[in-house]
């Protein structure tokens, strides 16, 4: 039997998704696309050159970001300081020293970060965080604005590379704003404070033109072995200002705020849960995280990922596996199927193709569509 999509419109079914509402089936769409070097790989594979590579697969609608910067204005100049035989010294649009390599793709090495003390700060927020800067929206943003409210899609405010503990990280250096919590804990409140009050004002702007379905975190705050910060130091830090983000959003019927930190977040997300976040993404297999364990432990969360991309890149037989291991996430509300990161070079396209094709037969398994 063929399944129409014609018992929920895709917006009212992501959004119940999230919200432990009734839905007609899950959503069918990816959250994260692949590494350049994976199309490269496809291209050889049987992908056509200059397709997208999520055409022909009839995945839903997803969510669109609104176009607006949401950090420095100006960025920072990207230039390069020194080249190498195999790597590039730059400087990035977040203003940090980095080590690329010249070809590939792969965790950048940082030298050296924009800030190290308040000095830093208060000089970068009057230079480039005044988020009344008109630059910040496109010349088109009225056109743009009801393109999005005549859509399908979901409308998202905030984006990679932009949270609390993020953006911090960005600011100082991992360790060095590990150090701050401690040795400055005062600044690092003042600046979690002025990006929570800069980004509200600035999706205050979004919402004057647009109806937004996602306020968007992105932390990346834990690792293989737990989080980089204690439970304690986020609902001391960082959960006020959290609530603060949640009660703009009840404020403005905005009825998703998400977060994605990669690693085991576990010990984090009764800290999400209270501080009214309700998708978080995207459970890295890797790291420990089974969102069959969280379901049961978290069960009005709802999760995105969580599928091993390593087992996805083996074959159908493990694949199948992998999709058995968590197959009672695909029955209701709450989970939105993902990998548990971008989609690796290792996974080729004859073996992305059969996920697809079996992840589809997952989420129609427990499908309410009317059959026609």
């Amino acid at each position: 039997m063929l399944l129409k999509d014609n018992y929920m419109d895709n917006r009212t079914r992501i959004i119940n998704t999230v919200l432990m509402k009734d839905i007609d089936r899950q959503p069918f769409k990816f959250y994260f696309g692949p590494w350049r070097e994976t199309i490269e790989r496809w291209e050889s594979e049987g992908l056509e050159k200059g397709k997208r590579w999520d055409e022909g697969f009839s995945f839903d609608p997803g969510i669109i970001t609104a176009d607006v910067n949401y950090g420095y204005y100006p960025v920072f100049e990207r230039k390069i300081i020194e080249e190498k035989e195999h790597t590039l010294i730059i400087q990035n649009q977040q203003g940090i020293l980095e080590e690329v390599l010249k070809a590939g793709s792969s965790p950048p090495r940082t030298i050296a970060n924009p800030i190290s003390d308040r000095d830093g700060w208060e000089k970068l927020k009057a230079q480039r965080l005044n988020p009344d800067s008109p630059q910040r929206f496109p010349e088109h943003w009225d056109k743009l604005a009801g393109e999005y409210n005549e859509g399908e899609c979901l409308i998202q405010v905030g984006r990679f590379p932009y949270g609390l503990f993020g953006t911090l990280r960005d600011l100082f250096g991992a360790e060095h704003l590990l150090l701050m919590f401690y040795e400055d804990p005062d600044l690092i409140k003042d600046i979690m404070d002025y990006l929570t009050d800069f980004w509200i004002a600035i999706y205050e702007k979004i919402c004057q033109k647009v109806q937004v379905h996602v306020l968007h975190m992105w932390e990346d705050m834990s690792g293989k072995n737990g989080s980089l910060i204690s439970p304690k130091m986020v609902y001391e830090f960082m959960v006020p200002n959290y609530k603060k983000m949640s009660a703009f959003a009840k404020e403005h019927n905005i009825p998703i705020f998400s977060l994605d930190t990669d690693g085991d977040c576990s010990q984090l997300l009764p800290a999400f849960i209270d501080s009214g976040i309700n998708l978080v993404l995207p459970f890295e297999v890797a790291a420990g995280s089974d969102i069959v364990a969280y379901r049961k432990m978290f069960p009005s969360l709802c999760m995105n990922g969580g599928i091993d991309k390593r087992e996805i890149a083996k074959g159908p037989e493990a694949i199948e596996k992998e999709l058995d291991r968590i197959d009672s996430m695909f029955n209701g509300p709450g989970y939105w199927a993902s990998l548990d990161h971008l989609i690796h070079p290792e996974i080729s396209w004859d073996n992305f193709n059969y996920f697809v094709a079996a992840l589809r037969r997952r989420i129609h398994k427990y499908s309410k569509e009317k059959q026609v």
